[in-house]
């Protein structure tokens, strides 16, 4: 049975109307899913079902990252949807999707699946499947069903220029929702897999630099010290390939595989070191607030074959950017060094992976790089360390 949801918000002592959206009940007992954007302020949530009654429901939980809210109907004998399963849902498949958009109630469009595990740049804990069904505002936690009437997705959100559908519409998969809806009822929270890792993704150039067949894979750009990942001996410049023995293909996949790991579970983590492939076990820790460090000026020398200006780091700047080694970038002019995205404030900490722990050391490694060449920089940028890709002048 398919629900309608409204809300009201309190804010500086008045109730205004909130967000509306859609859910769908899970069990005969009452408990409804939905998103949790549509849910997230509200002071009262009211459940329309389709047979005209109307309950207050109660929040049992919510999860941000998921956009997944459980919510509670005090009501009996209801008829629950019915739950699929993923696995046999492919591109090209019908959906359905439930829900009412625009307030229009127990409305339903049709459409195809146009692929799964899309990973979005804001949430990176979701394989989200992708659809061309019609999704307005107002589907919003209602149920994408496949030819069979078994719910597959969550609706949650469009990519759209004028914010009507034009055919990019993301769905939460059912078993990923599922999850979060029995960890919710089990204790108001969900716990997810962290390692302790910033990524990228693999480019056709720094595949070439770091000797891969093809761009593949999540290249490891920082690792937190005494964090899951560096304990299991993980290292910036490894790129994963694989979790558990599922294959990495595009960075934005590793977070919500790790994600889905307990915290105290072990993984096994493949990667590619050197050329050489590796597997390490990584005991998976609890996901937590990312922390940000900000590095400031020193003084230094110019490199003239690269167009920048270098300093050494203070202890205190190097304690802030928690980094062992490198040198401070204090100005950039027009060259290599800026066309690879190398800017003033960032640190270097390895130029054609040899560590960079002085401003001398960084003439000399600088001076024997190959002519006409592609070679990585690793470097902290507001905190956050990546692979930049520079081009070696002639």
């Amino acid at each position: 049975m398919v629900t309608s949801i409204s809300t009201d918000i309190k804010a500086s002592g008045r109730t205004r109307g909130g967000p509306s959206g859609s859910g769908f009940i899970i069990s005969t007992d009452g408990y409804v899913l939905t998103n949790h954007h549509v849910v997230a302020e509200a002071e009262t949530i009211k459940v329309h079902l389709k047979d005209g009654r109307v309950f207050t429901a109660k929040k049992v939980g919510e999860d941000e990252d998921a956009d997944v809210a459980l919510l509670k109907i005090e009501a009996s004998n209801l008829k629950a949807a019915k739950i699929g399963s993923l696995d046999a849902l492919k591109p090209g498949a019908w959906v359905l999707a439930f829900g009412a958009p625009f307030g229009l109630e127990h409305s339903v469009s049709a459409g195809i699946v146009s692929g799964k595990g899309r990973s979005l740049r804001w949430n990176q804990y979701v394989p989200f499947i992708q659809s061309d069904v019609a999704i307005n505002s107002g589907n919003s936690g209602g149920p994408l069903v496949n030819i069979n009437g078994e719910v597959v997705g969550i609706n949650s959100q469009i990519l759209s220029s004028n914010g009507g559908s034009i055919g990019l519409s993301f769905s939460i998969p059912i078993d990923l929702a599922m999850d979060v809806a029995q960890q919710l009822k089990a204790g108001g929270k969900v716990a997810r897999g962290y390692i302790g890792v910033g990524i990228q993704d693999v480019s056709d150039e720094i595949a070439a630099s770091f000797g891969l067949d093809r761009p593949r894979g999540a290249l490891i750009g920082s690792v937190e010290k005494g964090g899951p990942a560096d304990k299991a001996g993980l290292k910036a410049g490894d790129v994963i390939t694989g979790v558990d023995g599922q294959k990495i293909e595009d960075s934005g996949e590793l977070p919500f595989l790790i994600g889905a790991v307990k915290p105290g579970k072990s993984a096994k983590i493949e990667l590619l070191r050197d050329g050489k492939v590796k597997t390490l076990s990584v005991t998976v820790g609890a996901k937590k607030a990312d922390d940000e460090v900000a590095s400031s000026d020193s003084t230094g020398n110019k490199q003239r074959r690269l167009g920048v200006v270098v300093g050494e780091l203070t202890d205190e700047q190097r304690v802030d950017a928690a980094a062992d080694g490198g040198i401070l970038v204090r100005d950039v002019e027009d060259g290599p060094a800026a066309d690879a995205g190398i800017r003033p404030g960032d640190i270097i900490l390895s130029i054609n992976r040899q560590p960079v722990s002085s401003v001398s050391q960084f003439r000399e490694l600088v001076s024997k790089l190959p002519a006409g060449k592609s070679v990585p920089v690793h470097v902290v940028t507001r905190g956050n360390a990546r692979f930049l890709v520079l081009r070696v002048p002639e």
